[in-house]
């Protein structure tokens, strides 16, 4: 297999121009170009991501690290932070964090070590102060679903206080008043916001809110599963449940049809992120749109443009939910 060297050998230029002529520099002349080209063709020479970076000073890699590889969610993340990389000659190296402070920050040092020309992270245990620190090291940082203030024209994000105010709204405009709510850990910003949107849902309407109508889960099937049975061996009284995510609304799901209850006649659930099983469960899941996926292909586009200097890139640093409307709630039946 021929090498970047034969090929600078045989059209007798340097090193550097082959790799410029490979990355389309505008400073090469037309004369070299052609004659680069010729020797590429005649070796039958195939430009790697080592070579093409050469003059550039670039890896054409960029880092990523999320909480989790399992499940729907950051796997729409990642395909969309991929498909936009990958569209531009870009390639990903993926770690994660779970969510833990000492493996995000030991998954950001790895992507550091890997020479990424950026690194694109979605952390939840790591400090704002971490995060603003991190930023001023010389290997750009953009965040996924995460507001920074200071950070602001780095970060892509989801109003999510919003998301939990529509899930609430939409089940208060249907007649229900007694709504259980099953959280995500509340140490997870998405979290926490989605379940003050949900406060301001009941307040708007003077409705109370009630801690005995409250369960902390996990962002998993089992914190659905586990959310029912906690209300329903509490014996408290309610004809709705708002789930943090989709996972858990499936949990709850699964548990309340195996313990006798018709959905949605004798209790309405509602959902949050809409994954792509969210259309298929029984019955079809009403949910709140999260655009994980745009999101994802929105982070990869600033790196594209702060970095490598594409132009013409629209970017939009913070997106809206919007409820999507199907089976699983119907109105409240006294």
């Amino acid at each position: 297999m021929a090498t970047i060297y034969e090929v600078s050998k045989l059209a007798g230029v340097s090193l550097a121009t082959v790799s410029r002529v490979m990355n389309k520099n505008a400073k090469v002349s037309e004369k070299t170009r052609v004659k680069v080209e010729e020797a590429m063709k005649e070796l039958n020479y195939r430009p790697n991501s080592i070579a093409q970076s050469l003059a550039s000073s670039r890896s054409n890699s960029i880092g990523v690290l999320v909480s989790e590889l399992h499940g729907p969610f950051f796997g729409q993340m990642m395909a969309g932070i991929e498909s936009e990389l990958r569209a531009a000659g870009k390639h990903v190296i993926i770690t994660t964090g779970h969510s833990e402070e000492e493996k995000e920050k030991d998954g950001i040092e790895f992507l550091f070590s890997r020479s990424c020309d950026a690194i694109i992270i979605h952390v939840e245990a790591v400090s704002d102060e971490y995060l603003i620190e991190l930023s001023k090291g010389k290997t750009p940082i953009y965040l996924m679903i995460r507001y920074v203030d200071k950070l602001v024209d780095n970060c892509i994000s989801l109003d999510n206080e919003m998301g939990g105010y529509l899930a609430t709204k939409a089940l208060i405009d249907l007649g229900h008043k007694d709504i259980a709510y099953i959280a995500g850990p509340l140490f997870k910003t998405d979290a926490s916001t989605r379940l003050t949107g949900h406060k301001r849902a009941l307040a708007e309407q003077n409705i109370p809110f009630y801690e005995n109508l409250l369960y902390i889960g996990d962002f998993k099937e089992t914190g659905g599963t586990e959310g029912l049975k906690h209300f329903i061996n509490k014996k408290v009284s309610f004809s709705a449940i708002v789930c943090a995510n989709d996972e858990m609304a499936s949990g709850s799901m699964k548990y309340a049809r195996e313990h006798g209850f018709r959905l949605p006649e004798d209790l309405s659930i509602m959902g949050f992120d809409n994954v792509n099983f969210a259309n298929y469960l029984y019955p079809k899941l009403t949910t709140i749109d999260n655009p994980v996926y745009s999101m994802g292909r929105m982070s990869a586009k600033l790196v594209l443009q702060n970095v490598y200097k594409v132009e013409d890139l629209h970017i939009q640093h913070v997106f809206s939910p919007t409820l999507l409307s199907r089976k699983s709630v119907t109105k409240f039946q006294p």
